[in-house]
């Protein structure tokens, strides 16, 4: 018998229960009635806490196209993760691998972006098996050429946009549209690209805010009446990239605005004539069926975790590697960022055809 725990840990996104639904039916379909699935509720917190329930196989069926997490899902930020929970006295390290133990688990597979990967080769280094699949809208995750989540996230940003070009179009205005990305621009440049957007700003491109006015004028003389500028909400100007980190997060907060997108808007209305509207579609990038696209990837990587449970080849996030699935050490994975290169084709192609990047 080989029994399996499943957690969903971090921020939700699509796919997340076509992933649970391919890992676990790959693992039934090989083993049938010789494996238990356990499915550990909210995160790293019921691993903590010992919220986890046996799973039977028709809770697995008709989850495809359902988006969120049948598991539930929480953040524990990895630098918290050895600090002695105090209101329960709780060592959170000792407690997850004393529940790995109750559930007599042969492996943990954990669904989850970058702070999840930090967490899950700990545990690995904590002696237990573990199996990871590569999970966030933002397609950050070191390793992996995609994530599943994004291309759903990417779909609905650049749906957004193009419903922007209507309205921008009709009263002659410059919209910001404000897409997720806190540290990297992978979605918003592609959703900034797919959508038309004449100017994408992202983290790893620190902007110039007289740069962005020059685009909006220089439309305007054009004969083009508006602008559709795709920010991300980590964006930041040249004068923010200078800054030390405290001194950044002082100064953001000092500013009083709720995004970045607000704080350009005003930015931008002092420099041009032009009435500026702010649109942040939010989490509802995050939201919804996934996508075919990561319907497929899901099955993929599910399949392939189950794989590497089988074959006992623990430590390892199963990635995506030239278009093929393959395993990669949780030891490479984690801690490290894929952040968009600012010299790179997808850049330099948006910038062949004209777009800013605010620079």
């Amino acid at each position: 018998m080989k029994r399996v725990g499943i957690l969903t840990s971090g921020g939700d996104c699509q796919g997340l229960n076509a992933a649970i639904r391919a890992v676990a039916k790959a693992l039934y379909e090989a083993l049938g009635d010789d494996v238990e699935i356990y499915g550990i509720k909210n995160g790293y917190g019921g691993l903590i806490y010992g919220d986890y329930q046996k799973m039977k196989k028709n809770n697995f069926s008709g989850i495809l196209t359902i988006g969120g997490t049948i598991l539930g899902t929480s953040r524990q930020p990895f630098k918290q993760m050895r600090v002695i929970d105090e209101k329960n006295g709780i060592d959170k390290v000792k407690a997850m691998k004393e529940n790995y133990k109750k559930m007599g688990l042969d492996c943990l597979v954990v669904l989850g972006g970058n702070g999840t990967h930090k967490s899950a080769n700990m545990l690995s280094q904590e002696g237990l098996n573990v199996v990871s699949l590569p999970k966030t809208i933002d397609n950050d995750i070191y390793g992996t050429e995609m994530t599943f989540g994004f291309q759903s996230a990417c779909d609905i940003a650049t749906e957004v946009i193009d419903c922007i070009h209507s309205t921008a179009t009709s009263h002659r205005r410059v919209f910001i549209v404000e897409v997720m990305g806190h540290k990297v621009g992978w979605l918003n440049l592609h959703a900034g690209i797919a959508g038309g957007a004449d100017v994408i700003l992202i983290p790893e491109i620190p902007y110039d805010v007289e740069k962005v006015a020059e685009v909006i004028t220089r439309r305007e003389a054009q004969g083009k009446g508006f602008t559709i500028i795709a920010a991300a909400e980590g964006a930041i100007s040249k004068e923010e990239a200078a800054m030390k980190k405290k001194e950044f997060k002082a100064h953001r907060a000092s500013l009083g605005y709720p995004s970045v997108a607000y704080k350009l808007a005003d930015d931008l209305r002092e420099q041009t004539h032009y009435e500026i509207r702010v649109a942040v579609p939010g989490h509802f990038q995050r939201g919804g069926s996934p996508c075919a696209y990561d319907r497929v990837l899901c099955t993929r990587l599910g399949a392939a975790a189950a794989k590497l449970i089988l074959e006992e080849n623990y430590g390892n996030m199963v990635a995506v590697q030239s278009g093929m699935i393959v395993p990669v050490p949780l030891s490479v994975v984690a801690g490290k960022l894929k952040t968009v290169p600012v010299d790179g084709e997808l850049v330099r192609s948006a910038r062949d055809i004209g777009i800013s990047f605010g620079d």
